[in-house]
């Protein structure tokens, strides 16, 4: 064990021990206190990375259930830590994982990008238009957007910009730093539309289900960012290519386009079927509440159809460490989240914040203060988990007590955890594998994050307000 890693797991270690140690907070039981200390430990562990995320929430489960056992008492049992794993959200976003990867291996992810640029990518500007609908095409199916940016978007649009003639070393701003950006911006909206575009979509919604008392269905969350996030794509590719404008501004798109399919040859029976397979998932998730049954149920279903009709195999679904990684540590976090619920610390936190805050009749101006810092402090997380596991119950307190409106204040949370992953190089997952590519610079990755960011920020606090008022008094969220 290298001397860092073994300092970063000595705070873990010392963090709920020196949390025990400080006398409980009045009002709030001593087990809660514990439990807290728990948790704190595991959000920086989220944070330092001194073991994988499944490894650092396993530990933490592990620590829970004795002090549960120990102090629990009647009211809390092992039941309640590893609830999360018996989640609908939790199964829902795994079984997700399963139609995601089948977009890799069957080959359907590239064959709908090399028509979309035969169709629309006769210049710069339409390859980037080409990369925003292709990303928002496989979103609802795709809750890694590290797969789809960084496995599925990535490798077309990086051997477009190299068979434009654009190298990260010697002609970067040929088209390579505009196309690889636009990648990554892209992908920040799109990971918003949907619930299950991105896995911190759920695990956020489930913890303000618990604290702010909402519902939230597939078809309200997807409807309700539309608006917002229709605009946003319409606005990103044109944004970044009038900022930084590449020096290419024609493409021979049919060429590229002729190449790609032809190495791919005729389309499969496995593509087809996952076609009928994704359309069949949208029509289940959007008529969820109609038929009244659960996305969770949509998803597992849809995830048995593709392993019966052979499209993926049980091996695949074993090699998808990213499902089995989110399986485990999103389980973990949201039985930790439950467990302090059930303790009673969330209501003494808010408790305790309504003694102190007070923004008056200001119930708005809270809403604008917490979004902008929402955003803002996202400069300070390299992981979009990790920031809805420590600050997304935090800022839902917050607002409750300062009386924002519950639906508006979490349609603002869930939606800006994605966009506000576009500020820096390192926000996301999928930000190292496009940057690593080396056609950007961090200034001017950082500046065109900042505006799409800010600019994200503006139309969801205007037009996107305004929107879901509107939802909101049909009744339909």
């Amino acid at each position: 064990m290298s001397k860092e890693k073994m300092w970063k797991l000595l705070l873990l270690i010392a963090i709920p021990i020196v949390i025990a140690l400080i006398p409980t907070p009045a009002g709030l039981p001593l087990i809660a206190w514990i439990l807290f200390g728990l948790y704190l430990a595991a959000i920086v562990g989220l944070v330092l990375k001194p073991y994988s995320e499944p490894v650092i929430l396993l530990a933490t489960i592990a620590a829970t259930t004795v002090v549960v056992g120990v102090m629990g008492g009647e009211k809390l049992g092992i039941g309640d830590v590893l609830k999360g794993y018996s989640s609908g959200t939790t199964w829902l976003v795994f079984a997700a994982f399963t139609l995601s990867g089948a977009f890799v291996i069957t080959g359907l992810g590239k064959r709908i990008s090399y028509i979309l640029i035969g169709k629309l990518g006769g210049t710069t500007l339409g390859l980037g238009y080409v990369t925003a609908i292709l990303d928002l095409f496989i979103s609802p199916a795709t809750p890694s957007n590290t797969a789809r940016a960084g496995g599925i978007v990535f490798p077309i649009i990086n051997s477009v910009a190299v068979a434009l003639g654009s190298d990260p070393n010697d002609s970067p701003r040929k088209a390579g730093h505009y196309l690889m950006v636009n990648v990554y911006m892209v992908t920040k909206t799109t990971s918003y539309m949907f619930l299950t575009a991105m896995a911190p979509n759920a695990l956020a919604l489930a913890m303000m289900a618990d604290i702010l008392h909402i519902q939230l269905s597939w078809a309200g969350w997807a409807l309700a960012a539309s608006v917002p996030g229709i605009i946003m794509l319409a606005l990103t590719p044109y944004l970044i290519y009038k900022m930084y404008p590449p020096e290419l501004k024609k493409v021979n798109n049919k060429e590229i386009a002729k190449e790609g399919l032809e190495k791919l040859g005729p389309m499969t029976l496995r593509e087809k079927l996952l076609g009928v397979i994704f359309v069949l998932a949208l029509v289940g998730w959007i008529c969820a509440d109609f038929v009244d049954i659960d996305a969770a149920t949509v998803a597992i279903c849809v995830m048995a159809i593709t392993l019966i009709l052979g499209v993926v195999t049980w091996d695949d679904v074993l090699k998808s460490k990213g499902g089995w990684n989110t399986l485990i540590w999103y389980g973990g976090i949201i039985g930790m989240s439950g467990v302090l619920t059930k303790a009673g610390f969330f209501k003494w936190l808010a408790t305790v914040m309504g003694d102190n805050l007070n923004f008056g009749d200001n119930a708005m101006l809270a809403l604008f203060v917490i979004m902008f810092i929402s955003v803002a402090i996202r400069y300070l997380f390299a992981s979009g988990g990790a920031y809805v596991a420590a600050m997304v119950p935090v800022f839902a307190t917050v607002g409750m007590v300062a009386g924002a409106p519950p639906m508006l204040l979490a349609l603002g949370l869930l939606f800006s955890n994605a966009y506000g992953g576009s500020l820096t190089h390192y926000g996301g997952a999928a930000a190292p594998i496009v940057f690593g590519a080396g056609y950007n610079d961090i200034r001017s990755w950082w500046i065109i994050g900042g505006v799409i960011a800010f600019l994200s920020l503006f139309v969801h606090m205007t037009i996107g307000l305004g929107w879901w008022e509107l939802l909101i008094s049909m009744g339909i969220i």
